[in-house]
């Protein structure tokens, strides 16, 4: 067998299972474990594949910090129907936390409530889109702005929020791995949305299915502290399944 037939495997079997052992690409293809290593080595410089702890995997899982006004370009339907959904969870005389995020600006955009809507919100445009409506209370925390998301951080943030209880906390994290959990890029951020976490009765998770798999720098929780989470269609079945098991309600926005 060829070096360019074992790269070709190599890749075909990382599609069909995400992620594979060194030791059983070395059974598979029946060569040495040093020459699956350098295999992925040239697979890797050539950004087909990510190297992780003895295994590969298709794509990098940690995540760089980039700004919301990028971010707002990136799979922009999915984050409007997962916003829909997310929104139609909404109660009569509800008392609710929005954290940051793109995906949860589209459920700012999504709310249209009949009845009286409390609010606290970490993030200036999610104020400034609900602003209009005079239904809806909005309680802005207060802190060090984070100028990547257009939120607020900080201790004077996490201050404030120890005098309230709400019933449901709408999160959107930058990544989602089952065994280290949800994360955010930013460690004041992550502080910020464990004290959220903590006053909140429901955790609900808005994510679209780009962000499994990712880690960001900063861990907020352990998946099973997530109530729900809300994705669209392209959540990989094996992940799905997986959710489902662990206990989490798992809602696909259509």
């Amino acid at each position: 067998m060829t070096k360019e037939e074992r790269h070709e495997l190599i890749l075909e079997t990382l599609i069909k299972h995400e992620s594979v052992q060194v030791s059983d690409l070395s059974t598979l293809l029946e060569v040495s474990a040093v020459t699956i290593r350098k295999d992925l080595t040239e697979l890797e410089k050539e950004n087909k594949l990510y190297r992780s702890h003895g295994k590969a995997i298709l794509i990098n899982p940690y995540i760089n910090n980039r700004s919301v006004n990028e971010k707002e370009k990136l799979a922009t339907d999915e984050k409007n129907h997962i916003g829909k959904t997310a929104a139609a969870m909404i109660t009569k005389d509800d008392s609710i936390i929005i954290a940051s995020g793109t995906t949860v600006h589209a459920l700012a955009r999504n709310i249209r409530p009949i009845h009286k809507l409390t609010v606290i919100s970490a993030s200036l445009q999610v104020s400034e889109i609900l602003a209009n409506n005079e239904a809806i209370e909005i309680i802005q925390l207060g802190g060090t702005l984070r100028h990547s998301s257009n939120s607020v951080v900080g201790k004077y943030a996490e201050g404030i929020l120890s005098s309230f209880c709400c019933s449901k906390l709408f999160l959107g994290v930058d990544g989602i791995d089952l065994e280290f959990g949800i994360t955010t890029t930013d460690v004041r951020e992550a502080d910020l949305n464990k004290e959220m976490m903590r006053i909140a009765q429901k955790c609900i998770v808005l994510a679209d299915s780009s962000k499994f798999r990712r880690r960001g720098f900063s861990k907020i929780a352990n998946i099973e502290e997530v109530d729900i989470i809300i994705t669209d269609a392209g959540i990989p079945d094996s992940i799905a399944r997986r959710i489902e098991e662990m206990g989490i309600e798992l809602i696909i926005a259509e």
